[in-house]
């Protein structure tokens, strides 16, 4: 035996009498498409590593497997996907650096196309063509497919139990809701976005609005949002204007019996008068940027050029600053893609050759005068140009007194947006979309490997970075966009502004703008986002136990002025592994997901071909999780004889 195998045999030594033909048990609590996603690698490698070893799979999640909580078949038919059909697989392929094997399955739009046409019609779902943005319902057929193949290639048996895990013993036992318990030699938490706790400031909101008897919706997941107290035809103050208030605006709208109509390419809104009015603004005052409705043959995200391991280790040992290390070689990686693409895709529209532009590149950073010049010979269309600072706010300096001239400057920005973003010679902004990705895949590491101060991974990547990054690459189908214009033009959607603050005053709810002037009083408020990520704050008992127990660590974090940043996420190692509150690593307990610090792939779907962040994760934590397996049962037989 080895050093290793000595540790791990002691750690999951337990006081039970194991025979020959006892399984292996791992316990997977959260069944969405992580999960998925991981036990499709668990099979793939399963031959290779666990042999003819028994071996037992338990899932537990109160919603059904495959789709989970998010993706579960009973939600609204209108609530959309934010991708094309043909981003979206489960599956591994060709492009994939992973050292299990490739095991091809068909991408979304392929499914459609193909097995599940049936299944959709079944379903009374329109089938959805490569380009189209399907309805969540239809994503979520797939991913039950899927979990059907899945279970049908792993060596194991499979048990789901729809409820909800609330503890785990240290002996390592799931307990269920029901009081049944699970004995787990290998335990995997892939929860998924959690419910948490209102904030002191949103406690106090509830208070105060109630005391005033209005109505107050906190930060939450849209669809599982009461709107019911939003009343026909009352004005409503909505801040936020990403995912969460497009589903807003859909239930409001057409799942209150409203329609649309198109005639001669201008959509026009039929208002059922149960509609309330919506006056929607937030920090930007800007609706997120539609995806792009194009693709670009041999255009992937590809290795950093600047954010890169060897300049991060270039920068020294320990942790680095954010601010002034990181977030510059960021600029000027986006700043190299869209450059890089333009120029050679569309020389037509520049003066100088690649070469010589890249070249000031190099030696500056996007910032600095000399490669303002280069930018203003080189790139004579401002269009063409790129600066991330006016990327992210577009607004920035502007101020209108009257509210209608801001609602028709905005109206116009909109509809610039849909006509740039459906044009393929604009494909510059498709290279920073890829750029993107592959930013965050270098954070993730950066992050994983304590590269990075917590208060830095809590301020600057899972807030503002994050904000940027969905700004830019996760926004509404622009059909969506579509229809808000049209919702505007029906006096259905009003524009608040930019840096939108919100008070009580007078038994009514006041909203203000810094770039728009005049107020705007209400009864109600909604904050159309998702809660900030704090695993400290959040509601799951079997979260809280375990960070109570120590088994789990998150922080409360501190600015340097002493502001509380909250919980931010759970801690794990580059091998997913669980972190305990004193610093050392839990061998049998592994993390994945979006409350999990570096998480890769936790942002949304990986799209085909392009050797996702996530499936090279889920890769190695199977293959990991397939030794350890393997060697308990070699353990147990040598207990037995």
């Amino acid at each position: 035996m080895t050093a290793q195998e000595r540790v791990v045999a002691a750690e999951f030594s337990r006081p039970r009498t194991p025979s020959v033909d006892s399984p292996a048990k791992i316990v997977f609590v959260g069944g969405g498409p992580r999960t998925v996603g991981l036990l499709e690698r668990f099979a793939a490698s399963a031959p290779e590593l666990l042999g003819d070893r028994s071996l037992e799979i338990h899932v537990v999640d109160p919603y059904p497997a495959g789709g989970g909580r998010i993706w579960r078949r009973d939600q609204s038919r209108l609530l959309w996907m934010n991708s094309m059909t043909s981003d979206v697989t489960i599956f591994t392929d060709e492009s994939v650096e992973c050292d299990g094997p490739i095991i091809p399955g068909p991408d979304l739009a392929t499914w459609v196309a193909g097995e599940g046409a049936v299944i959709l019609e079944r379903a009374g779902l329109e089938p959805a063509g490569p380009m189209d943005f399907p309805p969540r319902l239809l994503q979520a057929e797939y991913l039950a497919w899927v979990w059907d193949r899945v279970v049908r290639d792993l060596p194991a048996s499979v048990t789901t139990h729809l409820e909800r895990a609330v503890e785990l013993t240290a002996d390592q036992r799931v307990v269920l809701a029901s009081g049944k318990e699970i004995e787990a030699d290998v335990v995997v938490l892939a929860l998924g976005y959690l419910d948490r706790l209102p904030t002191a400031s949103e406690a106090a909101w509830a208070a105060s609005a109630s005391d005033a008897g209005l109505t107050y919706i906190p930060p939450g997941y849209t669809a599982d949002v009461d709107l019911s107290d939003l009343r026909p035809g009352e004005d409503v103050i909505v801040r936020g204007f990403g995912q969460a208030f497009i589903d807003l605006m859909v239930l409001l709208t057409e799942g209150r019996g409203g329609w649309y109509d198109e005639c001669d390419g201008l959509l026009s809104y039929r208002p059922s008068g149960n509609e309330p009015t919506l006056y929607v603004g937030s920090r930007r005052g800007v609706p997120y940027h539609a995806k792009l409705g194009y693709t670009v043959a041999g255009t992937k995200p590809v290795p950093t050029h600047y954010l890169t391991k060897a300049a991060l280790d270039e920068l020294g040992d320990g942790v680095l600053d954010f601010q002034t290390q990181l977030s510059p070689l960021i600029d000027k990686e986006l700043t190299f893609a869209h450059y890089q693409r333009l120029f050679r895709a569309h020389p037509d529209r520049t003066r100088w050759s690649w070469e010589r532009f890249a070249a000031v590149l190099d030696g500056s950073l996007p910032t600095a005068p000399e490669f303002v010049a280069a930018v203003e010979d080189a790139v004579p269309d401002p269009e063409d140009r790129f600066v991330r600072a006016d990327v992210d706010r577009p607004l920035n300096g502007r101020f209108f007194q009257e509210r209608e001239r801001f609602e028709q400057f905005l109206a116009g920005l909109i509809e610039a947006d849909l006509l740039r973003r459906a044009d393929a010679s604009y494909s510059a902004d498709l290279a920073v979309f890829n750029a993107l990705l592959s930013i965050y895949a270098v954070l993730s590491v950066a992050i994983t490997e304590g590269r990075l101060s917590d208060e830095d991974r809590v301020r600057h990547v899972e807030t503002e970075w994050h904000g940027f990054f969905s700004f830019v690459a996760s926004g509404p189908p622009p059909r969506r966009l579509e229809e808000l214009l049209a919702l505007y033009r029906a006096g259905i959607v009003r524009f608040a502004g930019p840096d939108l603050e919100v008070a009580i005053d007078n038994g009514q709810f006041v909203a203000r703008s810094s770039g728009v002037g005049g107020e705007i009083r209400t009864r109600a408020f909604v904050e159309a986002r998702l809660p900030r990520p704090d695993v400290l704050a959040a509601t799951d008992p079997l979260l809280r136990g375990l960070l109570a127990s120590g088994v789990l660590a998150a922080d409360e974090l501190f600015a340097a002025d002493g502001t509380s940043l909250g919980g931010g996420q759970l801690k794990a190692d580059a091998q997913c592994r669980a972190i305990r509150a004193d610093g050392t690593v839990h061998p049998s307990l592994f993390l994945l997901g979006p409350s999990v610090s570096g998480s890769a792939g936790s942002s949304g779907f990986s799209r085909p071909h392009f050797n996702g962040a996530g499936f090279r994760q889920n890769d190695a934590v199977a293959r990991h999780l397939l030794k350890l397996l393997a060697l308990t049962v070699r353990k147990e037989e040598r207990h037995a004889s």
